[in-house]
C-alpha cells in the first residue's frame, strides 16, 4: 500500500455531522456503512478567489499550474448515507453507481459541494486499507473512515491519486 503523508489540509465536521457518521457506523456494525459527504470542498473557495484575481487556474481541478491541490479546509455540513452494496459488506463497501449519481446530484441541486466519501471500519483501524486505495478515484476529494474498534473515531485522508495515495487531513469538529 502506498504510504500516506501528513500535510496541512483540514477536513472540518459540524458536530451534527460527524455524529451521523459514527452514529450510521454504530447502527450498521458488524457491516461496513458508506455515504458521500456534503458541504465546501476547500478548493472551492481556491477557484473562486483565482478567478477574481485573474490567475490561470485549471477549470477541472481547481489547480494552478504547479500548485498543491490538496491546500485548505474542506467544511462538511451534511452526511448523505448510502447503501452498501458490497458482496462481502462486513469487509468491504461499495455504493452502487445510480445511487451515487443520484446522491451527488442532490448534493449539487441543493448548492453544495461533494466534499468526499465516508465509509466505516467495523474491527478498525481508522486509515485507508489496501482496498481502499486500490479502488479510490476521486483525486483531490476526502475520504473519511470510522474506525469501531474501541471508542468510535473518523480519520479522513485526501487521495492523490493511483501513484501518490493519500494524505492524511486533520478532522476537525465545530460547534453549528
Amino acid at each position: 500500500m502506498p504510504r500516506s503523508r501528513v500535510v496541512s489540509t483540514v477536513i472540518e465536521f459540524t458536530r451534527a455531522a460527524y455524529d451521523a457518521v459514527v452514529n450510521h457506523a454504530v447502527r450498521g456494525d458488524p457491516d461496513e456503512v458508506c455515504g458521500v459527504l456534503a458541504g465546501t470542498r476547500a478548493d472551492r473557495e481556491d477557484r473562486e478567489s483565482d478567478a477574481d484575481s485573474g490567475r490561470n487556474v485549471d477549470r477541472e481541478s481547481g489547480a494552478e499550474s504547479g500548485s498543491d491541490t490538496n491546500r485548505g479546509r474542506s467544511r462538511v455540513t451534511e452526511v448523505r448515507p448510502a447503501e452498501n452494496v458490497a458482496e462481502t459488506p462486513e469487509t468491504r463497501y461499495r455504493i452502487d453507481p445510480e445511487e451515487a449519481v443520484a446522491v451527488v446530484e442532490s448534493i449539487e441541486n441543493d448548492g453544495l459541494d461533494v466534499v468526499g466519501f465516508y465509509h466505516s471500519h467495523p474491527a478498525g483501524p481508522a486509515r485507508p486499507s489496501g482496498t481502499d486505495v486500490a479502488r479510490a478515484t476521486w483525486v483531490g476529494y476526502s475520504y473519511a473512515i470510522c474506525a469501531l474498534d474501541g471508542h468510535p473515531f473518523v480519520g479522513s485522508w485526501r487521495w492523490r491519486g493511483e501513484d501518490g495515495g493519500f494524505d492524511r487531513e486533520a478532522v476537525g469538529i465545530r460547534s453549528e
